[in-house]
């Protein structure tokens, strides 16, 4: 055994059969010699080159499909006209997984309209970084070392070989969860339908994308088909998988598999996982408290639809936005701590949007340390790495700057209330889906204002901090043992 030399270089890669290839010095020193050689870099190269910026023409490219698909006449009935802002803000809603709709998505679009709308949720929500290195894979056939550890902080991974995995994964775990959530969904639709089996499956297909998206668009208008318990559960439980994030879901399955412990769980999943529930039982509580005695939402009623929408208000709003119908009968106080709610929004690479859980739990672990007089900032008896606090303060100080200047601006435009204002600009930016009735087909340069913070939204202050700044070099690439995404 003391002859054997551990030698991962290439000369020796197939007798070490590449077990730890990724660490191998050889591996990155030719990637960086390849990265500097002077080359005539064209568009594709340039784009492929740099994950942010793809992304954005990603979403850009996908943006202009989605709005001429619904600008056709087949999208639309014979009765019926579209424009070019309800087409763009509509595609825009889609394909940040948002759903806030100002037209009704059962009589203005058609089977092929509701079609674009699927097909534009589900191309979004499968995740900004994750389609970036999938075009990457299709136009190279592989990642660059580069790209792939910029992709592997956004999947929660540090292996640089996992990458390809946890892509198959991540695609696998979402269409998995949907077709579990289109079964569940069917029997109570059929009944809701009378019987109806066509109708029923496109309704349950519909639901089941929108659901684990976290897109509020619904097949029956405002959505009233949630307020049934057969409905409502399903979506409910895919709505809250798809705020949990790609990471959590990736090691909550390792860990069944491997029968781990939650003790053993990734300290972002523990993070993740302690302010999501934290947050849904603060606002199922809430909304208990604060709107028992409203008549404007229960005129008469009695305990079980109160207990209904609180479990609603509870994991819906985050980032789903089904059931229109009780949002603007809700009271101001209401209205803003919702607001704050949908600002945080849902898990790191997640379907939801917001500033993340992540972010909001390493801000509060920061005020913690700094009241308490600590240098270093803990959770869970784990170091916070200080790159993530730094990260996490970056993050929740724009998107504030930018929820408050939109909010001031729809403020000045419409002269609507600052309650209003604000809670469609969270609703914009953490893809909530809900709106108060600030975004209308009657004021163009409103659609247009939420439309860009829903694509901001979506993206990510992070994503866009890639694409506007120069490409990482790969010593300057360092993750903690303990990482926690955010942002």
């Amino acid at each position: 055994m003391s002859n054997l030399v551990f030698d991962e270089s290439s000369s020796n890669r197939e007798a070490s059969h590449g077990y730890a290839w990724w660490f191998s010095g050889d591996t990155f020193e030719k990637a960086m010699a390849e990265d500097r050689k002077p080359r005539k870099r064209g568009l594709t190269r340039r784009l492929v080159n740099h994950p942010g910026r793809l992304t954005i023409f990603y979403f850009l490219t996908l943006a202009a499909l989605s709005t001429t698909l619904l600008m056709t006449p087949i999208a639309t009935p014979k009765d019926e006209t579209t424009t070019f802002t309800t087409a763009f803000f509509t595609a825009v809603s889609a394909i940040s997984t948002c759903g806030i709709s100002i037209v009704n998505s059962t009589t203005h679009w058609t089977t092929f309209g509701q079609g674009v709308l699927i097909f534009a949720v589900q191309m979004g929500g499968l995740g900004v970084m994750t389609f970036a290195s999938l075009i990457a894979l299709a136009v190279n056939h592989h990642l660059k070392a580069t790209q792939r550890m910029l992709t592997a902080n956004e999947l929660g991974t540090t292996k640089l070989g996992e990458i390809k995995g946890v892509l198959t994964v991540v695609i696998t775990t979402a269409f998995v969860i949907e077709g579990i959530t289109f079964v569940a969904l069917f029997p109570g639709l059929y009944k809701v339908n009378h019987g109806n089996v066509r109708h029923t499956l496109w309704e349950s297909l519909f639901f089941a994308v929108m659901a684990y998206n976290n897109a509020g668009f619904t097949p029956d208008g405002a959505g009233l088909h949630v307020n049934n318990w057969a409905v409502g559960l399903p979506i409910l439980a895919s709505a809250f998988c798809g705020t949990l994030g790609f990471p959590v879901l990736l090691n909550l399955m390792r860990s069944w598999r491997m029968r781990r412990p939650p003790k053993r769980w990734s300290l972002h999943t523990k993070l993740t996982l302690t302010t999501t529930f934290c947050i849904v039982i603060a606002s199922f509580t809430w909304f208990l408290l604060m709107e028992w005695n409203n008549k404007l939402l229960f005129a008469g009623d009695g305990i079980e639809p109160r207990l209904w929408h609180a479990m609603v208000a509870a994991v819906m709003p985050r980032s789903s936005g089904f059931d229109l119908s009780w949002m603007p009968g809700v009271s101001d106080a209401t209205k803003v701590f919702l607001s704050i709610v949908m600002f945080i929004g849902g898990g790191s690479t997640s379907t939801a949007g917001g500033i993340r859980v992540t972010t909001f739990a390493v801000i509060l672990l920061t005020c913690r340390a700094a009241f308490t007089g600590r240098h270093d900032i803990n959770a869970f008896h784990r170091r916070i790495h200080t790159q993530a606090v730094m990260t996490a303060v970056a993050v929740s100080t724009a998107c504030l700057m930018l929820v408050t200047v939109v909010s001031m601006a729809l403020m000045i435009i419409t002269g609507c209330s600052l309650c209003d204002a604000l809670f469609d600009t969270c609703s914009a930016f953490g893809l909530g889906g809900y709106s108060v009735g600030v975004a209308s087909e009657s004021s163009p340069t409103v659609l247009y204002i939420l439309a860009a913070t829903m694509f901001i939204g979506r993206l990510g202050p992070l994503t866009i901090a890639y694409a506007i700044s120069r490409p990482h070099s790969l010593e300057a690439v360092r993750y903690p043992t303990e990482q926690i995404v955010v942002g």
